[in-house]
């Protein structure tokens, strides 16, 4: 009886955080089919610049998919914004404060067109977007009148290329990232502990000590191996600051505030949380405008790591982000998905990129083998919403 109830637990556990060991998995075979390179301080600092983008449109993207709505043309708003911040920056000479407020004001107002489409008159989430992916891919060739335009000032440049200063470098290892490291450790701990006491006094069913001890413990194991492994290279990176800041913020929106709850009750079932009271053609609205602002901040992180403003920039990365939020859980139907499942899909599919280039494997067999990945994740969260079910 025993065995069976821990055989239990295993599957239930399994079953709830599948994409985390599939994660793993594949992070262990290219580790060892790369002859160690994958996990290299350098190669992880490279998989965090090169995805990040894509996990901050993952997160717009998955509070849009839980509405049961679509956003297409995230990849041209980012080529769109970081071809205004080139001409702010370089031709205009503007500050880079000033030239970031400026496209986080252009994105929102991207945000709100689409959405008033969306929201008041009804055009679907797939058709509004689809015009906004053309729109503002026309828009980008003509203010960028078909060139290039290179290179940013040093000062823009940080906000991808940057790392955070460091007070001092012990035995080869970023002191402030070590300290990081510790505070963010401590940090995910009290919280842990904050979230079980509140269960208790509310008298819900929480994990045995042991098991919440076990957690605590590869938390901790897990936070402080990537600190290592940054503090050993150049430390955490600017643009993790920022992805970690988003998650975070979108995490508290989406778990413990209003917003959050009427935002699944719409996409649970629309009709419902309408005659409840919710205002569900302002939460759509909402939710464009914050994808608008969250598409400047990604093409602002991308133009800085390419050092240049292009009117292909962008292209493909509305199709990354969907993947990401589906592989990471998030329901075709809608009323499904979490912010930290989306940022786990998004690095299933950056590990995969990676340690396929590693392996030099081409871009024609990465696409095919991408795209087998994401039916098999989807396939995958089907049959074990139909068991649980």
């Amino acid at each position: 009886m025993a065995a069976e109830q821990v055989f239990a637990v295993i599957k239930k556990v399994f079953q709830k955080y599948s994409m985390y060991f599939f994660l793993v998995l594949i992070m262990v075979a290219f580790q060892l089919l790369s002859n160690g390179v994958l996990l290299r301080p350098l190669n992880i600092t490279n998989i965090i610049l090169q995805n990040s983008y894509i996990l901050i449109l993952a997160i717009g993207m998955v509070l849009l998919i839980i509405l049961g709505d679509i956003d297409l043309s995230v990849g041209s708003v980012v080529a769109f914004t970081g071809a205004l911040s080139a001409i702010f920056t370089i031709n205009m000479n503007m500050s880079t404060p000033i030239a970031i407020l400026l496209c986080l004001l252009v994105g929102a107002t991207i945000g709100a067109f689409q959405g008033f489409w969306i929201a008041y008159v009804k055009v679907p989430a797939f058709i509004a977007t689809l015009a906004g992916m053309l729109i503002f891919r026309g828009l980008t060739i003509v203010v960028l009148d078909g060139k290039s335009l290179s290179p940013f000032p040093a000062a823009f440049q940080m906000l991808s290329a940057g790392f955070i200063p460091q007070i001092a470098v012990v035995s080869g290892l970023k002191l402030s990232t070590l300290l990081l490291g510790l505070m963010a450790i401590l940090i995910v701990t009290l919280f842990m502990l904050k979230n079980r006491n509140k269960k208790i006094s509310y008298g819900f069913p929480v994990d045995s000590m042991s098991i919440f001890a076990a957690k605590i413990g590869l938390m901790t194991l897990m936070i402080s191996w990537f600190t290592y492994v940054l503090a050993s290279y150049e430390g955490f990176p600017n643009v993790l600051i920022i992805l970690t800041f988003l998650v975070v913020v979108y995490r508290f929106l989406t778990n413990k505030t209003t917003i959050g709850r009427y935002i699944y009750a719409t996409g649970g079932n629309e009709k419902a949380a309408a005659l409840s009271g919710v205002d569900t053609r302002k939460i759509k609205f909402f939710m464009f405008i914050n994808m608008g602002i969250l598409s400047a901040i990604a093409g602002l992180i991308f133009s800085a790591r390419l050092n240049a403003a292009t009117a292909t920039a962008g292209n493909g990365f509305e199709l990354d982000a969907i993947a990401a939020c589906y592989i990471g859980g998030a329901s075709a139907y809608g009323g499904i998905g979490t912010v930290l499942g989306a940022i786990v899909g998004g690095l299933v599919m950056g590990v995969l990129n990676n340690g396929m280039s590693l392996l030099g494997i081409g871009v024609d067999w990465q696409q095919a083998i991408k795209g087998a990945v994401l039916l098999f994740a989807v396939a995958f969260d089907i049959y074990n919403k139909r068991k649980t079910a």
